[in-house]
């Protein structure tokens, strides 16, 4: 079946000498994986291998067989020029560390409107924005709420968070907690919206220790998480 839909790009693989596989969160049909078979054999191809830099927003149309095997694309266009978010080095780190956050979370082969909504206006206020170094931690809380896992936010005083339960707890159970400061910083980022990030004032330890809280709250909830490869990257980047 031939459909239109916007897609935001997971990640590329190359296949062979000339060709690619794109993995791509469509508005339609969730995530689907493409074969461009010669994209990269010529310059002149209408379909051009630099569309599909990490997290770009096409408009693309494809053929969507639906059997579990690689799909076909007849026609792609970027349907939201970035300005920012591949030229600036700092916020292309950001931008690769994402994408294999979301590669690795993303699995649903089907329709979600909330979600592919939420990716699409959080890429283009971080592209119009100056970047702030928190940007991504509340990125990640905030896309647990369409993954199914966003943190009770009853009992907020309670010393703990159980990491597990995704819930505040008065006692502290064999379970991954989050106390003490850590803990006081996880409650900075509950119900804020990327405006108010710049009030948020982290040291880069602390931030450190927040990112891999929320990654090993990632690995607890997302059924086969991998660690993200570009993680090390991103600590360079805001050292």
């Amino acid at each position: 079946m031939q459909i239109t839909t916007k897609a935001i790009v997971l990640s590329t693989l190359k296949y062979g000498d000339t060709s690619l596989i794109v993995r791509a969160f469509t508005q339609s049909d969730g995530v689907k994986s493409y074969l461009l078979k010669g994209v990269l054999a010529s310059k002149k191809a209408k379909i051009r291998a630099a569309y599909f830099m990490p997290l770009t927003q096409l408009e693309i149309v494809a053929n969507h067989r639906n059997k579990g095997s690689l799909e076909s694309l007849r026609d792609v266009k970027v349907s939201v020029p970035y300005r920012t978010i591949h030229t600036d080095v700092v916020k292309n780190s950001v931008v690769l560390f994402l994408a294999e956050m979301l590669g690795n979370s993303i699995q649903e082969q089907e329709q979600d409107e909330g979600l592919f909504n939420y990716l699409e206006y959080a890429l283009q206020w971080m592209d119009v924005h100056q970047l702030s170094p928190n940007f991504h931690i509340l990125f990640l809380l905030n896309l647990t709420k369409y993954l199914g896992f966003y943190p009770d936010t009853s009992d907020q005083n309670s010393p703990f968070f159980d990491l597990l339960e995704g819930s505040f707890c008065e006692t502290p159970s064999l379970n991954p907690l989050i106390q003490n400061e850590n803990l006081e910083h996880f409650k900075k980022f509950l119900g804020t919206n990327f405006d108010a990030l710049q009030r948020i004032q982290l040291t880069k330890s602390n931030r450190w220790e927040l990112l891999k809280t929320m990654i090993q709250y990632y690995r607890l909830h997302v059924h086969g998480f991998r660690e993200p490869k570009s993680l090390a990257v991103l600590n360079a980047v805001f050292s």
